[in-house]
This record gives C-alpha cells, sequence and structure tokens, in this order.
C-alpha cells in the first residue's frame, strides 16, 4: 500500500497493489475515515465517514498536488 509522500497535512494519500486495474484514483485516510477521489477528472468515487468540508478540502489538495499524485500513480503501475 503505497503512501504518497511530499503531501503535508492530517491526510494520508496512497495507492492499494490492485489498483492499476482501474482508472487513475487516490485514496485518502484520516483515522477511521476513508474516500477514493478519481483523477481524471478530479471527482470522488467513494466516501466512508469524511464529511462534505472535509471531502472539499481533500479535494483542493488533490487538486494542488496532482502531478505529484499522478507521478506517483506512474511509477506505482509502471506506466
Amino acid at each position: 500500500m503505497p503512501t504518497i509522500r511530499g503531501i503535508p497535512g492530517p491526510y494520508r494519500f496512497f495507492f492499494y497493489s490492485f489498483d492499476c486495474n482501474e482508472p487513475m484514483h487516490v485514496h485518502t485516510r484520516r483515522e477511521r475515515m476513508l474516500c477514493k477521489f478519481w483523477l481524471e477528472p478530479v471527482a470522488l468515487c467513494a466516501n466512508d465517514g469524511f464529511s462534505p468540508v472535509e471531502l472539499n478540502r481533500i479535494r483542493s489538495i488533490i487538486l494542488k498536488y496532482h502531478n505529484l499524485i499522478q507521478e506517483a500513480w506512474d511509477e506505482h503501475c509502471g506506466k
């Protein structure tokens, strides 16, 4: 479960090892909450526990660090 380094804040952004068969996306965790965002375009796919305010915050972080996340995806998935 590779974690994307270099994104500050209380959230952990990561991929699962089997994620490469799906369109590009990122998982985000804080405490026991978890969500998944598609990256092209950036859109919420799934949410378990995050409030709408936090989802908007996470989306903003994903947009800000989109290139870093995409590079990590490409490195993880071998593209």
